[in-house]
């Protein structure tokens, strides 16, 4: 038992644990005091952090940099080894933020069912939980191995319905490029595709079933009172197919989120303004854009996540 001071004790089994002082009145218990760092976060808010390196042990416990973001009452917490790579921070802060963001539009419209086509084994729609998103989702996925993989992650989830097709402009039977980990596609890849990913050297094909989502939409929204449904596509240059499919039913969606390309990986796809001008088209309008990817030499954008949703769904503010 460690005693952290009037009225407070912590109880703790097997392995030392070390009481840090923090500053007067606040103290820590942390396991092995050597591997591990308390660092000033702000105004009465400290982080202790798992020190990595020997080097990082050598120079103290405050080394990360606390930025303020605006006016927002955040801060982000800055390691400087993350700060040697700005395309990469730069990343992993846009995909952050998006899912922020996704949730966000989620709740503020009344999102009831996410259809979530091109769902790999599933990390989107688990995403959305993290999140706090407790409404209806279905995935599809059309490849084999992949789909028994997003089968396994919804079984316990009785709101997750996965469907083992692949959606398009028609009811049809079709082969996708596989063996791209999470970049297998209908279409093959562009020669810009190529000199970027050594994995579009090789492949192999697979039959799958293509589906539209307009003769989805009946069977995946019952049982659900005034159906509010969101469209996430990340097909891999196939969105605008997948986009056909909902027919005139694709006004009843109250958002959407698909992957536009600055520049094509894959032969034949739409590049971003052809497909940001067929969403507005369909009523949807731009509320986030956030790089996927980007070239490490030069710094060029060549994907975005955009997130559209529709201003006459919008609910009513005073």
């Amino acid at each position: 038992m460690t005693d952290l001071g009037p009225g407070s004790a912590v109880v703790s089994r097997r392995n030392r644990r070390v009481r840090m002082p923090l500053a007067q009145g606040a103290d820590v218990v942390a396991r092995d005091n050597g591997r591990w760092s308390v660092t000033g976060a702000g105004e009465d808010t400290w982080v202790v952090r798992r020190r990595k390196s020997r080097a990082e042990r050598e120079q103290g416990g405050a080394q990360s940099t606390s930025v303020k973001l605006g006016d927002s009452g955040a801060r982000l917490l800055l390691d400087p080894a993350a700060l040697q790579d700005e395309r990469k921070l730069q990343l992993a802060a846009a995909e952050y933020l998006c899912h922020q963001h996704v949730a966000a539009m989620l709740e503020f419209y009344g999102v009831n069912c996410v259809f979530d086509v091109g769902a790999n084994a599933g990390q989107y729609a688990r995403r959305l939980r993290r999140h706090g998103y407790t409404g209806r989702i279905v995935s599809f996925e059309p490849t084999a191995g992949t789909f028994a993989k997003l089968q396994k992650a919804a079984e316990n989830d009785p709101d997750w319905w996965v469907y083992h097709y692949g959606l398009g402009r028609e009811d049809t039977a079709s082969t996708i490029h596989i063996g791209w980990n999470s970049m297998n596609s209908v279409l093959p890849p562009s020669d810009y595709g190529k000199d970027r990913y050594l994995r579009f050297a090789k492949s192999e094909t697979e039959e799958i079933q293509i589906r539209r989502l307009d003769g989805m939409m009946e069977k995946a929204l019952d049982g659900i009172t005034d159906p509010r449904p969101f469209l996430k596509m990340d097909t891999q240059g196939y969105d605008l197919e997948v986009f056909a499919g909902a027919g005139e039913r694709v006004g009843e969606f109250v958002g959407l989120q698909s992957e536009v390309a600055v520049l094509r990986l894959y032969e034949g796809s739409p590049g971003m303004s052809e497909a940001i001008a067929t969403y507005e088209a369909g009523g949807f309008g731009i509320t986030g854009m956030y790089p996927v990817t980007r070239e490490a030499n030069t710094g060029r954008v060549i994907e975005f996540d955009c997130v559209m949703m529709r201003a006459d769904a919008a609910p009513a503010t005073d």
